[in-house]
């Protein structure tokens, strides 16, 4: 950092004047000082000219420009406290591309400068993403490199740092997503470089996800996007007004295609997948544990003397990159980083132009497959299980740990966090039915099958899962006691308000004054009914607490109960809020009409609250109906969607015959039009 003396004292008022974009008085200030624009006024030994510059008033920094004389140039070259010339500064907007092309006229050798990041300013122009920039200074790099012998190391300096980071590697760090694919087409060579973490172009694009978001799961958002078209960017920006949402949405959408062409025309220069490792199958599948060398004891044992090797070797690593110990990790092909990360739309791309590299085996042994359960990308699972002929030998893959495709279920890496935020009792029953589905794909006689660690699947699901069984557990008890608590007291309402029926009994007979009024009954059968479904949900509550908490439980038991607990909750509230309003109308039943439907709107708007802030829970839950239902239709496979219709038809069809025997013209058209026996029960089976 600069001391006082490296500036002038009267720099506070020219900087202020500048903060403020007061061109005409920072001119008149530039000309008391020697250098005029070249001025240091800043304790980062920034000049007039910088900061005119970083705060993007062209116009300024044009009339700046003029100012400066013949004997000052060589000063133009002037570097602030981090190395950047003016040039630099300018490089960060597309707005500064006049007083660019003014600079490089006037001081040629700006373009050479590098800063104290090892960037020109052509790497500092593709860092920022400014397209109409780049292109300038890379025309002008171009325009001096054919004058030059060494032309490729004269370009090197441009578009590669020393630490192997290039400009498209930092384009796409940075999410410049058109301008990484303007690179990528002009430079061809800069796709197979690998930065400073031995990554390259396309490697980088696999590992950020959140390039390719179509859009929310929010309807709204999701139907606007479907709206949005990319060529109305001008309709946007050149309008008086913007619509926030609409504007945001366009944006997003811009990001998604262009990344999603750079990453079509970086895999098709892409040949990482054919470095691969065999796929044989282990033909001898491990099952027990004798028969070996050593024992189980004899295993922990050296399990425990590499465990303490590891930790060596991670002191090794700790030290600095620059050391000859230290040592990294190697980047794994597109394919795999793609499938870890979830960039389905990168799966698809590399599976389309090359589908053979669905067998690629890492240096682990391990296929996409395994790789999709462990990082749970279900819709890459999905894409794989589809491809039948390459799934008979991805399933029976067994890696170098002798871990099967259902041991990696319960192998989920330990950062992972799900897409949506869920209950830890919703992720178990989702790990469940994970390891149910691979189950039925993976050969049986690999489901026993023990890995390095002398693990069977199942044993190892149930070792990790075993904290989250813990907290989901725990998660179900209190939402258990949560809803008896409100099911007990709206059961307690609903009790003492059939005894205080409105407008009284009476006092004579007992006989309820509005018994005749129609609501009265209303009032009963919502009262009664909201009593029933309150008991009801209290008793499917007490299921819950009193449950053994097995882990087959967490799939279905407890969370089919909780969900039709939590439905005759709602239904409860629901009756509540109808048997509240019905003893409303009945003390002023000679009231207006708009009168009983404000107060039906009224009664029911604590039960819309209610119901909406179930609704996610209820959403979840309904997928335990979805497996139930499925497991029906396997059990009882006659009596699947078309059955059931088909068994209806004819069901209703021979009623009518029945009902209409009298009238035999309309016994023949009725059995014109509906299917023969001998077919409907074709369909049953």
């Amino acid at each position: 950092m600069a001391s006082l003396a490296d500036f002038a004292d009267d720099s506070k008022e020219i900087y202020v004047a500048l903060m403020r974009e007061e061109a005409d008085k920072v001119l008149e200030l530039c000309k008391e000082f020697q250098d005029g624009p070249l001025h240091v006024i800043t304790i980062h030994k920034d000049t007039v000219l910088h900061m005119a510059t970083y705060s993007k008033q062209t116009d300024l920094v044009l009339e700046l420009l003029k100012m400066v004389s013949a004997n000052h140039l060589h000063k133009m070259t002037h570097q602030n406290g981090v190395g950047n010339t003016i040039l630099h500064e300018a490089a960060t907007s597309d707005k500064l591309l006049p007083a660019a092309r003014e600079m490089l006229r006037m001081a040629p050798r700006l373009l050479d400068v590098c800063n104290c990041f090892n960037e020109t300013a052509l790497y500092r122009a593709a860092r920022f993403g400014k397209l109409d920039m780049f292109k300038l200074l890379d025309h002008e790099v171009n325009q001096i490199g054919r004058t030059v012998r060494d032309v490729e190391a004269y370009s090197k300096a441009f578009y590669q740092k020393k630490d192997n980071d290039t400009i498209l590697h930092t384009s796409i760090v940075m999410e410049e997503f058109p301008l990484a694919l303007l690179i990528a087409k002009e430079y061809e060579y800069l796709i197979g470089e690998q930065d400073r973490d031995g990554m390259t172009a396309l490697q980088l694009l696999s590992c950020n996800p959140s390039a390719f978001k179509k859009s929310s799961r929010r309807s709204l958002r999701r139907l606007v996007y479907s709206c949005v078209s990319i060529e109305e960017d001008t309709i946007a920006t050149e309008g008086n007004w913007e619509v926030p949402l609409w504007e945001a949405i366009r944006k997003e959408k811009e990001r998604y295609i262009s990344a999603l062409r750079l990453a079509k025309f970086l895999i098709t220069k892409d040949t990482s997948w054919r470095a691969t490792e065999r796929v044989e199958d282990r033909y001898h599948p491990m099952t027990h544990d004798y028969g070996g060398e050593t024992s189980l004891e004899e295993k922990e044992e050296e399990e425990e003397e590499k465990e303490k090797e590891k930790e060596k070797e991670n002191e090794v690593q700790k030290l600095p990159i620059n050391t000859e110990t230290s040592m990294k990790r190697v980047a794994e092909t597109p394919l795999f980083l793609a499938t870890k990360s979830g960039c389905v739309e990168i799966v698809k791309e590399i599976l389309e132009q090359y589908p053979w590299a669905v067998e690629h085996i890492d240096s682990k042994g391990r296929t996409m497959l395994h790789v999709a359960i462990k990082y749970r990308q279900i819709e890459i699972f999905n894409i794989v299980e589809k491809m039948e002929v390459p799934m008979r030998r991805l399933e029976r893959k067994i890696d170098n740990k002798l871990n099967t495709i259902l041991h990696m279920v319960g192998k989920k890496r330990r950062d992972h966090t799900a897409r949506e935020v869920q209950s830890a009792a919703l992720q178990l029953r989702e790990d469940m039915l994970l390891f149910e589905r691979v189950m039925k794909i993976c050969p049986s006689h690999l489901i026993k099958h023990i890995n390095f660690d002398g693990q069977t699947a199942e044993e190892l699901f149930e070792v990790k899962t075993k904290k989250l069984c813990h907290e989901a557990k725990d998660w179900y008890k209190r939402t258990a006691e949560h809803c008896s608590l409100v099911a007990v007291l709206i059961a307690t309402v609903a009790f003492a308000a059939a005894y205080t029926i409105p407008g009284g009994p009476n006092q004579n007979t007992g006989i309820p004054l509005l018994l005749d009024q129609p609501f009265f009954v209303v009032f009963t059968m919502t009262d009664v009914l909201s009593l029933t479904f309150a008991l009801t949900s209290v008793i499917i509550f007490l299921s819950i607490l009193t449950s053994p908490f097995r882990l087959k439980d967490f799939k279905q038991s407890l969370p089919q109960n909780l969900m039709l607990g939590v439905t005759f909750l709602i239904f409860s509230v629901s009756m509540m809020m109808l048997a509240f309003a019905a003893t409303v109308i009945l003390m002023i039943h000679n009231r207006e009409q708009w009168t009983k439907i404000a107060l039906y709107t009224a009664a029911f708007l604590p039960v819309t609250i209610f119901a909406l802030s179930y609704l996610p829970l209820y959403i979840s839950l309904m997928k335990t109906l979805n497996y139930s239902i499925k497991k029906i239709t396997m059990i009882f496979p006659q009596f699947t969607g078309d059955s059931v219709v088909s068994w209806a038809a004819n069901s209703f069809s021979h009623k009518f015959k029945i009902t209409n025997s009298s009238k035999p013209t309309q016994i023949e058209t009725s059995s014109s039009t509906c299917p023969p026996k001998s077919k409907a029960s074709h369909t049953l089976v």
